[in-house]
């Protein structure tokens, strides 16, 4: 299943790991986690089941409000967001929607300072919480 913008990455770490090691490189880069959301224990607690899914939300002020300045509709996607889960068979997957798709969605340059730092920003902060050597 394709969905436009929409990016996922297999991770060499269960989904604990995964989620510790994005929010550590998120933090590295100068960048703030603003949530964590558990929906799997969220399930839990409902008396539901659900594999392993969460939603961390960050990012940084300086980078997103000059956009939202010039485009204050980029707000609904801001700040940015990844979800870590685990599929039936046991793997982990690192989801995230592409900020190039969100900046031109918003009728912003993907290119131009503060979203391109942005986006490489969190490209690089996914290599390193799924163990990729090589970026996407």
């Amino acid at each position: 299943m394709e969905i436009a913008g929409f990016k996922t990455q297999s991770s060499g770490f269960g989904p604990d790991e995964t989620i510790k090691r994005l929010a550590a490189a998120i933090e590295a880069r100068g960048m703030t986690v603003f949530a964590r959301i558990d929906h799997a224990a969220a399930a839990h607690r409902a008396g539901l089941t659900l594999w392993p899914t969460a939603v961390i939300l960050f990012g940084d002020p300086h980078m997103g409000t000059p956009l939202m300045q010039v485009a204050r509709t980029v707000a609904i996607d801001l700040p940015l967001r990844a979800m870590i889960w685990r599929d039936p068979s046991g793997a982990t997957w690192l989801s995230y929607n592409d900020p190039k798709w969100i900046f031109e969605r918003h009728g912003l340059d993907p290119n131009a300072d503060p979203a391109r730092a942005l986006r490489e920003a969190l490209i690089a902060s996914v290599q390193e919480a799924v163990g990729a050597l090589q970026p996407e």
